[in-house]
C-alpha cells in the first residue's frame, strides 16, 4: 500500500489499497453453465462478467439498460469480443428487473437453468468474495474505506473486519440512505447475521451517480484517480480528516476499487475448493 500525502491529514495516516473488486464479487459467483446480468452501456461489471466467462468458459448474457447504439462503445465491443451476447431492456422494465415478471420473462428467453445476477454483481456469494479483503491486508490500521454503489464491497468488508476495525462507506449516489438497508439485507442473506462495525457518509455524492461539480473535478485532476467511486470516497476522507473526524493517530486505509492490481489467479477457483464444489466450475 502507497501512503497518500496531502495537506492537513496531521496525525491522521491514509494508505492507499489498490484493489479490483469485480473479481471478488464475481469469486463465488462462476459456478454456473450460464450467468445473466444487468448494466448500463458503460459497466464496469459488464466487461469483468465477460471477462470472467471467457477465462473458465462460462456463457454469459449482458442485459443493457436502454435501447442499442451502433457502432458499440468500448465496454459493451470489448464484452462481445470476450463472447458475451448482448441483449436491450427499455428504461421502464430494467427499473422492475428485480421482479420476478421480469425475471420469469428473461428465463423463457435465455432457459430454465440461467443464473441471474443483480446489476453491480451484489449479493450473497459477492459478499462472502468481499470479505476476504481486510485478512490480505499487513500492515496495521483502524478504520477501512470504501466507495458504495450497491453496497455489496462494504458488506463484505465489514464481515471481514477483525475486532475493533471499523468500515466507513462513502455513497456516490444521491439519496442513498436506502444502502443502509441494503448493506445489513446483504450480510443477513451471507451469514445470517449483521455487524454493527460500518456506517455510510452519505455527504459526498457531489450531485448523485456519475455527476461532478468544479470541487471535485480540481481535486481529480490534482490526484489523478478515477472520478465516478474513487475521488468521491478520497475527497470525503480528506474532508472528514481536516474536520477533526479522525482522532489523531488513525490509520485510514482507502480502498481504490476498480484497479487491475488483483493478480489474474483472484479469478481462479479459491483456496480449498475444487472443481467439484457447487460454487466453482471450469
Amino acid at each position: 500500500m502507497e501512503e497518500l500525502l496531502a495537506p492537513g491529514l496531521g496525525q491522521v495516516r491514509v494508505f492507499l489499497m489498490p484493489d479490483d473488486n469485480k473479481p471478488r464479487k464475481l469469486r463465488y459467483n462462476l459456478g454456473h453453465r450460464r450467468l445473466l446480468t444487468f448494466g448500463g452501456a458503460y459497466s464496469n461489471h459488464i466487461r469483468a462478467v465477460a471477462e470472467a466467462g471467457r477465462r473458465h468458459g462460462i456463457e454469459t448474457i449482458g442485459v443493457i439498460r436502454g435501447e442499442e447504439h451502433l457502432p458499440l462503445n468500448p465496454t459493451l465491443a470489448y464484452a462481445v469480443a470476450c463472447g458475451m451476447t448482448i441483449t436491450y431492456l427499455d428504461r421502464a422494465s430494467y427499473r422492475l428487473k428485480h421482479t420476478e415478471e421480469v425475471r420469469a420473462r428473461l428465463r423463457a428467453q435465455w432457459g430454465a437453468d440461467v443464473a441471474i445476477l443483480p446489476e453491480g454483481g451484489s449479493n450473497a456469494a459477492a459478499v462472502r468474495g468481499c470479505a476476504e479483503l481486510p485478512g490480505e491486508i499487513g500492515e496495521a490500521y483502524d478504520v477501512i474505506c470504501c466507495p458504495v454503489g450497491t453496497g455489496g464491497t462494504l458488506a463484505g468488508i465489514s464481515a471481514g473486519l477483525p475486532e475493533g476495525k471499523r468500515a466507513l462507506g462513502f455513497a456516490v449516489l444521491k439519496g442513498a440512505g436506502f444502502l443502509a438497508d441494503e448493506v445489513a439485507r446483504l450480510q443477513r442473506e451471507a451469514y445470517g447475521r449483521t455487524w454493527s462495525n460500518w456506517s455510510i457518509n452519505l455527504d459526498y455524492h457531489f450531485g448523485g451517480y456519475a455527476r461532478s461539480t468544479p470541487a471535485l473535478d480540481g481535486f481529480i485532476e490534482e490526484y489523478q484517480v478515477e472520478g465516478i467511486y474513487v475521488a468521491k470516497m478520497l475527497y470525503g476522507i480528506l474532508d472528514l480528516v481536516r474536520q477533526g473526524a479522525f482522532a489523531p493517530g488513525t490509520r485510514v486505509v482507502a480502498v481504490i476499487t476498480g484497479q487491475p492490481s488483483t493478480p489474474v489467479e483472484a479469478w481462479d477457483a479459491p483456496t480449498g475448493l475444487d472443481s467439484g464444489d457447487p460454487r466453482w466450475r471450469r
